[in-house]
């Protein structure tokens, strides 16, 4: 694994929201504003896009974004799923259809809201519409991205059925929306954790989201060696956040990017 970015680290609304403002968040620092949920990570070659933000146009334009091999959906809410347009650009670029994976539960929803993506890609028309191959993923079995190997988990208590994933054992673990963990998953990730990037949405307890004490607890059992808080909503402010967390853990921003040694 070499890099991971962070393009968009804002929840649903974004930051600013249009109607909250900038709500706790500090207008004047700029890592406070953020786009919709977006990762992108670089292993040599491969490259891979978590989600497609309704933002994905901009996550492309400000990372200078050309390739994408292959999509990791997590879950079909309309911040994750609803800029699957875009990769029309990235067709157009390389001539080609791209992967696409995702739970039978989310690929059935992204089927019937965007069924002109799923073409036969001898028929792929970049111009006319973007095309992806599904690829529907079971829970904890593993598949191959070129030589990446990404485990997908099952993630509980959202109100939509939400994936994780793990990169190559644990150098990367990308966690989305949920409210709980299992003992399963935590006692599977104990300790084999180099980078684990985690949802925040508000720091208190809000329905079908973890609250920051209950974050914290669970990166307290699963010991990894850095955490980056994502999916933000305007309640998390930027300096808070890292006040209310050990060193190790740091709140994330749009554009942020972490080097992940051998």
């Amino acid at each position: 694994m070499k890099r991971v970015t962070i393009l968009g680290s804002g929840a649903a609304p974004g930051v600013p929201a249009v109607a909250y403002g900038w709500g706790a968040c500090d207008p004047n620092n700029p890592k406070n504003r953020r786009l919709r949920s977006g990762t992108y990570i670089e292993c040599d070659e491969t490259k891979i896009l978590i989600d497609t933000s309704p933002d994905l146009r901009a996550h492309m334009l400000n990372n200078n974004i050309r390739r994408i091999d292959a999509v990791l959906l997590t879950h079909a809410h309309a911040d994750h799923l609803h800029g699957i347009d875009d990769l029309r650009e990235i067709n157009r670029i390389t001539g080609e259809p791209i992967d696409l994976y995702a739970s039978e539960f989310t690929m059935n929803y992204a089927l019937s809201r965007f069924a002109y993506i799923f073409t036969d890609p001898k028929k792929m028309c970049p111009i006319d519409y973007p095309t992806v191959i599904p690829h529907t993923v079971e829970f904890n079995k593993p598949f191959m991205v070129d030589k990446v190997k990404i485990t997908p988990i099952k993630l509980e208590g959202h109100n939509m059925p939400s994936t994780g994933y793990i990169f190559n054992d644990g150098e990367v673990v990308f966690l989305s929306d949920f409210e709980t963990l299992s003992q399963d998953i935590l006692s599977s990730l104990r300790g084999k954790v180099k980078l684990l990037i985690v949802p925040l949405t508000t720091v208190h307890k809000v329905p079908y989201h973890a609250s920051l004490q209950m974050i914290l607890n669970y990166i307290e059992q699963i010991a990894p060696k850095k955490v980056v808080i994502n999916h933000m909503a305007v309640e998390c402010d930027y300096d808070e956040i890292n006040k209310m967390t050990p060193d190790f853990v740091e709140a994330g921003y749009d554009g942020m990017k972490i080097d992940i040694k051998e």
